[in-house]
């Protein structure tokens, strides 16, 4: 099999960024070892066989990391599949935070911490602020997908929110916003601001922060305090990406973030033994698309500054989506509403009709004879490392 393009970066100079000493932990090795196993045959395969012609053919597995670039399309069409059937009939907004650049450092040496302090200050405040009757007075459904990175592949920490214009009263009745963002912006972001710096001043004088030697100097109470300030004054400014008037699309559209990962090999124009060339946006909406050129190891070092923590959870759930309570309050939202528009679509189905379903794939059609025919025929398994 022809290997894709992140696999050809890996393979010319994955060897010698480690050779150069740069610091890399447990997960980013195990994904990168992934990637460069990746349906290359060292993780087993499955063989079919067309019993009417007799071909033979080999389907290599994939490693099914979520850092691959080459193994997130079935999760997300079965992830947007099940979202489906949990959309209300209400406007959705697409709320983006973005943490101020100041903070990278800090962030990077402590990311399960701060990464989920992230999550807990957007839900917080889209919670807080919807249940206000200024504003929607009811909670809404959140979905939450944490991104580090911008088009350049810098580190820059940011999530997603889609969040339902609609939601559950205290006294259990349905209240439904107009089509436009129902809470100020600004209103959003000092709400956002004070909560995230609140908490994270707490966690400092508790000890709960670690340090590294880009960021030794805030151990010192007074550079803290200067730092925290500087932080204040500077302008947090979330922003309504996208609003949606009709309510079938957002669940389709939220697919584009959930399992999105730093770049696709589709953006990856041309790979040398030394460079790697890829596309990226313009800067500024309108403007053209870009050309960016990287040395191998520079790439390498980029992309896995995003691998996440072990086991930590980039998409959650908040509201009336939250996992505890999702499936009692969703059936009395479609009871109040009288109807459930959407339901899922590819429950139950085997891999080869979900191919068939999304892609119009069909696993079972031998590529020689054209026939129908194509059967199991065996697997092999990984190979002990």
């Amino acid at each position: 099999m022809n290997k894709s393009k992140i696999q050809q970066i890996w393979d010319f100079s994955y060897a010698d960024y480690c050779n150069s000493g740069s610091f890399q932990s447990d997960i980013q090795k195990k994904t990168s070892k992934a990637l460069m196993d990746c349906k290359s045959g060292k993780l087993g395969c499955c063989i079919s066989e067309c019993t009417e012609c007799g071909h033979i053919q080999i389907h290599n597995n994939s490693c099914r990391n979520r850092n691959c670039p080459n193994c997130q399309a079935v999760n997300k069409e079965i992830w947007v599949d099940k979202r489906r059937a949990e959309v209300i009939d209400s406007p959705y907004f697409h709320v983006v935070f973005t943490l101020p650049h100041e903070l990278n450092y800090l962030i990077y040496c402590n990311q399960k911490l701060l990464y989920g302090l992230l999550h807990r200050c957007c839900a917080e405040t889209l919670l807080e602020l919807s249940s206000d009757g200024k504003y929607l007075g009811a909670t809404p459904g959140i979905i939450q997908v944490l991104h580090t990175w911008n088009q350049e592949l810098d580190y820059h920490v940011h999530m997603h929110c889609i969040v339902s214009g609609g939601g559950l009263t205290h006294d259990r009745k349905i209240r439904r916003s107009k089509s436009r963002f129902f809470i100020p912006v600004g209103v959003l972001r000092d709400k956002f601001k004070g909560k995230y710096l609140s908490l994270l001043d707490s966690l400092y004088q508790k000890g709960q922060i670690v340090f590294s030697s880009s960021c030794e100097k805030l151990r010192n109470s007074y550079e803290w305090k200067e730092f925290k300030n500087n932080l204040y004054d500077k302008d947090w400014c979330p922003y309504i990406k996208e609003t949606f008037n009709g309510f079938g699309n957002a669940i389709e559209y939220l697919g584009r973030y959930t399992h999105k990962i730093a770049i696709s090999n589709s953006r990856i124009l041309s790979v040398s033994e030394k460079e790697v060339t890829f596309s990226a946006r313009g800067k500024k909406p309108g403007d053209p698309w870009r050309e960016i050129t990287l040395d191998n190891q520079e790439f390498i070092r980029r992309y896995l500054m995003h691998v996440l923590p072990h086991g930590f959870q980039k998409i959650r759930y908040y509201g009336f989506l939250n996992n505890r309570t999702k499936t009692q309050n969703l059936k009395l939202i479609f009871k109040l509403q009288g109807y459930q528009k959407f339901r899922q679509r590819y429950t139950g189905m085997s891999m080869a009709e979900l191919l068939k379903a999304v892609w119009d794939f069909d696993i079972t059609v031998c590529p020689v004879c054209g026939c129908c025919s194509m059967k199991p025929a065996g697997r092999t398994y990984a190979q002990p490392c």
